[in-house]
């Protein structure tokens, strides 16, 4: 996803001008929370797709998608929006690469934020 950036940053502009001045406090705990949760939706992820509990699965792919969308985790949010639909129209059966590409760019989220916010 080369045309996707990992963090939009005019998303990250737009949460910083919600509280302006107080040195991204705000911005940083929003992150913190984003960072300790998907990865429990990610593992949500996974143990639905052994369970094969569709709706869980898809639930947590939705979940990914809509928090990855209000931080500007763009990248992210695209693969998690794939994986939701692909789940949601043809089930659990062909999501595995999927599941890998959120686990990646995940990983790299992780990374752009720690650059941004230091």
């Amino acid at each position: 996803m080369p045309d996707i950036p990992v963090i939009d940053l005019q998303a990250v502009e737009n949460l910083r001008s919600l509280n302006p001045g107080d040195n991204d406090e705000f911005l940083r705990e929003l992150v913190g929370i984003y960072l300790e949760d998907t990865p429990q939706r990610i593992a949500e992820l996974d143990s639905s797709l052994a369970a094969a509990d569709t709706q869980t699965f898809v639930r947590a792919a939705h979940s990914i998608k809509g928090s990855s969308a209000n931080l500007g985790a763009a990248a992210l949010r695209s693969v998690a929006e794939k994986l939701e639909t692909q789940a949601r129209t043809a089930g659990l059966g062909s999501v595995t690469e999927l599941v890998a590409q959120v686990k990646a760019e995940f990983a790299r989220t992780q990374q752009e934020f720690a650059k941004l916010l230091p």
